[in-house]
C-alpha cells in the first residue's frame, strides 16, 4: 500500500474481525473502538490497538475524533451504523481521513431508498413502484411493505396485508429504523408474494474500471432479514444473469461509483421479472460467498481502492468455480417467532478447513446481550455444485459443539436438508411456504440415548468433584439400593434417568439397557449403549448441560431435587419472552383487557416486538415502567380472569 497503514474500524463484532484479518494481510495496522459491552470481545484483542468510546457506535463526531487521536489514516465503517451514512463519510473526509467506501454524494444518493429508485430509472433500471404518504398508501394496495427510507437489513420493515394492521405497522418500523439509522422516514413498496431477492456485487476505482463479481440469491429470510445466502443463484439463467448484472454495472457508471457495493433486485419467480430495490454502498453481510467462488477477497480491494489503486483485473479475468452458501447464526428462538434469547456461549467447538469458513465475533465463555444485533457468526460451506455446498454446510452445523443458550442452529440444519430448498424453491416465502423444523426432533430411541449420556457424564462429573470419598466408584453400595435418579429439562421436557452401577463396572438403566463407559473426560463421554458405542462431547455450565449427539446439540437443564415455592408461577402471571428494554406501556393497573390486545412493547437487539394478552380480564399488578431493561422471564403483570 501507498498511504494508508493504519486504519480505525469503526464498527465491532464478526466484521471488526474480518476486516482486520484482511488488513493485516496487507500489513495495515488496526485500531478497534469498544464500549463497555464489547470490552471482552475478540476483535479488540486482534487489533493492534484499541480505544474505548463513551458514546454508542453511532456517535460519528467522537470516532473520527478517535480516529484523529489515533493517527490513523483512513475509516473502515464495516456494515451497519454508519456505514451509509452519508454524514458520517462527509464528515471523515472533511477531517483529512480517508473514507474505505464510495464518495459521500453516492452514499447519499443510494441510502435514500427513494431517491435510489430515481436514479436507477434514469439508468434504465426496471423499479417498483412505491409511495411516500400514508394517505397515499392505498395507490399502492395489499399487501404492501412499510420500508425506513435510510434502512437495511430488515431494520425498519414491515409486512402489512390489511390496512387495520398499518398504522401499528409504521409506528413500528419509524421507532425501530430511528434506533438503527437515527433517521424514522419510511416509504410504502408493493410486495410481491413469489419472489427472490438476487444481488450483483460490483467493485470500482478511481481510474474508470469496474466489474461485476456475479449474483447472489438471498431469498430465506425471516422478518425481511437474510438467514440464507448462496451464489450463483439456482434460478437464474445466463440470459437473465447478463440483463442484471448490466443493470448493476450501468447503474454504477452512473453514479460514478468506487469501492465495493451491492445492487439488490426483487425477481418474480412467476414472470422473471426484476425490479430495482436498493443499492447497499458497503460490505454486505453476505460477502463472503462471492469471495469462495471468485477468490476475490473484497475488503483487500476496498483497502487497495481507497488507496487510489487500480483494479488489477478486468471482467474476463472474474472465474465463478463451484458454490457457496453461507448461513447465520442467530442467539433466537425459532420455536417462538424468532425472539432474540440471551445466555453465555459454554461451546465454541470451531475448527477451519479448506471448504468451510467461519466469520466471527465470539469466543467462548462469552455473554450473548441484548445491546446489539443477534447476528454471532456466519458459517460458510464451498463446494463442487450447489448439492456438494449443502451437505457440507449441513455436515458442518451438525457436527460443531457449539451452544450454551438457544440458537438457530438446528433451523438452519433442518432448511439445508429439506427437499425444497435442494430444488432451489428458495423464494422469498420459503419459511412460511414450507415450515421447516424449528429444531431436530428426537426420537424416543434419540432421546434416550442423549439422556442417559448426560446422567452417566454427570455422574463421573460429580465423583471426579466429590470432596469425600473419591476413591469408591458412583454408586457403590453394600446391600440392595433403589436405582439412581437424575432428570433433566430439555426444553419444557421433562426428562428422567434411572441407573445402577454393577459389579463389573457396567450401568443398568431401568429400562433393561446396559451402558458401558469407555472413557470420561471432563468434557467428553466414551460410551457404549446396548452394544453402540459414540465418543460425545460434553459441556457443563452451572445448571446446564450442553450434550453432543448425532446431529447436533441440545441443552439440558439438570433439574434440582427439591423446587422452592418462590420459583412457581401465580396462575394469570404474564412474563418477559425474551430480555430487553421496554419502550411503551399501553396500559395500566386497573385496566381491563381483551386475549390478544396489545399491551407492551419491548426492544431488544435493535427489534421491537409487542406483547399482547393470553387471557380476557382485568390487570391487577403491573411490575413494570418505559426504560426499565428486562430479564428473561421477568414478570411483566398479573391478569385475573373475568369472573363475569
Amino acid at each position: 500500500m501507498n498511504h494508508i497503514s493504519k486504519i480505525l474500524i469503526a464498527n465491532r463484532g464478526e466484521i471488526a474481525s474480518r476486516i482486520i484479518k484482511s488488513a493485516h494481510d496487507l500489513n495495515i495496522s488496526c485500531v478497534a473502538i469498544f464500549n463497555e459491552a464489547d470490552s471482552n470481545s475478540p476483535y479488540v484483542n486482534q487489533a493492534d490497538e484499541s480505544i474505548r468510546i463513551t458514546d454508542s457506535y453511532l456517535n460519528g463526531k467522537e470516532i473520527v475524533q478517535l480516529a484523529l487521536r489515533a493517527n490513523a489514516q483512513a475509516i473502515h465503517p464495516g456494515y451497519g451504523f454508519l456505514s451509509e451514512n452519508a454524514k458520517f463519510a462527509k464528515l471523515v473526509e472533511k477531517s483529512g481521513l480517508i473514507w474505505i467506501g464510495p464518495s459521500p454524494r453516492a452514499v447519499k444518493i443510494m441510502g435514500d431508498k427513494i431517491q435510489s429508485k430515481k436514479y436507477a430509472i434514469k439508468a434504465s433500471v426496471p423499479v417498483l413502484d412505491i409511495v411516500e404518504k400514508e394517505s397515499e398508501a392505498k395507490k399502492i394496495g395489499y399487501p404492501l411493505l412499510v420500508k425506513a427510507a435510510a434502512g437495511g437489513g430488515g431494520k425498519g420493515m414491515r409486512l402489512v396485508r390489511d390496512s387495520k394492521e398499518l398504522k401499528d405497522s409504521i409506528k413500528m418500523a419509524k421507532q425501530e429504523a430511528l434506533n438503527s439509522f437515527n433517521d424514522d422516514r419510511v416509504f410504502f413498496e408493493r410486495y410481491v408474494e413469489k419472489s427472490r431477492h438476487i444481488e450483483v456485487q460490483v467493485l470500482a476505482d478511481n481510474h474508470g474500471n469496474i466489474v461485476h463479481l456475479g449474483e447472489r440469491e438471498c431469498s430465506i429470510q425471516r422478518r425481511h432479514q437474510k438467514i440464507i445466502e448462496e451464489s450463483p443463484s439456482p434460478r437464474i439463467d445466463d440470459l437473465t444473469r447478463e440483463k442484471l448484472t448490466s443493470a448493476a454495472v450501468n447503474l454504477a457508471k452512473l453514479i460514478k461509483y468506487h469501492s465495493a457495493g451491492t445492487v439488490e433486485f426483487l425477481f418474480d419467480d412467476d414472470t422473471e421479472e426484476f425490479w430495482f430495490l436498493e443499492m447497499n454502498t458497503r460490505l454486505q453481510v453476505e460477502h463472503p460467498v462471492t469471495e469462495m467462488v471468485t477468490g476475490i477477497d473484497l475488503v483487500k480491494e476496498q483497502l487497495k481502492i481507497a488507496d487510489d489503486q487500480a483494479i488489477e483485473f478486468n471482467q474476463e479475468d472474474i472465474i465463478s468455480k463451484g458454490h457457496a452458501i453461507e448461513a447465520r447464526v442467530y442467539a433466537e428462538d425459532p420455536s417462538n417467532d424468532f425472539l432474540p434469547s440471551t445466555g453465555q456461549l459454554i461451546a465454541n467447538d470451531i475448527k477451519m478447513n479448506d471448504n468451510i469458513r467461519w466469520d466471527s465475533g465470539i469466543e467462548e465463555g462469552m455473554t450473548i446481550g441484548t445491546d446489539f444485533d443477534p447476528m454471532l457468526a456466519k458459517v460458510i460451506a464451498h463446494g463442487t455444485d450447489r448439492k456438494d455446498a449443502a451437505e457440507k454446510l449441513a455436515n458442518e452445523l451438525e457436527s460443531i459443539h457449539f451452544g450454551g443458550f438457544t440458537n438457530n442452529i438446528e433451523f438452519l440444519r433442518n432448511i439445508l436438508v429439506s427437499h425444497p430448498f435442494l430444488n432451489g424453491e428458495t423464494t422469498t416465502n420459503f419459511i412460511d411456504l414450507y415450515e421447516p423444523e424449528s429444531e431436530i426432533v428426537l426420537s424416543n430411541d434419540e432421546l434416550n440415548s442423549l439422556a442417559i449420556t448426560a446422567a452417566l457424564w454427570l455422574q463421573g462429573y460429580n465423583r471426579n468433584n466429590a470432596n469425600t470419598l473419591k476413591n469408591l466408584p458412583s454408586g457403590w453400595h453394600n446391600a440392595r439400593l433403589p436405582y439412581q435418579n437424575v432428570n433433566f429439562l430439555l426444553k419444557n421436557q421433562e426428562i428422567s434417568v434411572e441407573y445402577k452401577r454393577q459389579r463389573n463396572g457396567s450401568y443398568k438403566m431401568s429400562d433393561g439397557s446396559i451402558a458401558i463407559i469407555h472413557h470420561w473426560g471432563e468434557n467428553s463421554l466414551d460410551i457404549e449403549l446396548d452394544g453402540l458405542r459414540n465418543q460425545w462431547k460434553i459441556t457443563k455450565h452451572e445448571g446446564l448441560l450442553l450434550v453432543q449427539y448425532s446431529k447436533g446439540n441440545k441443552l439440558l437443564t439438570i433439574t434440582p431435587r427439591f423446587v422452592s415455592s418462590e420459583m412457581e408461577t401465580v396462575e394469570g402471571s404474564m412474563v418477559s419472552p425474551m430480555p430487553g428494554k421496554v419502550i411503551e406501556v399501553m396500559i395500566s393497573q386497573g385496566d381491563k383487557v381483551k386475549s390478544g390486545e396489545k399491551l407492551v412493547v419491548i426492544e431488544a437487539m435493535k427489534m421491537n416486538h409487542t406483547i399482547t394478552a393470553h387471557q380476557d380480564g382485568v390487570v391487577d399488578q403491573l411490575y413494570i415502567s418505559v426504560g426499565e431493561q428486562l430479564e428473561l422471564g421477568a414478570s411483566l403483570m398479573l391478569i385475573s380472569k373475568n369472573e363475569e
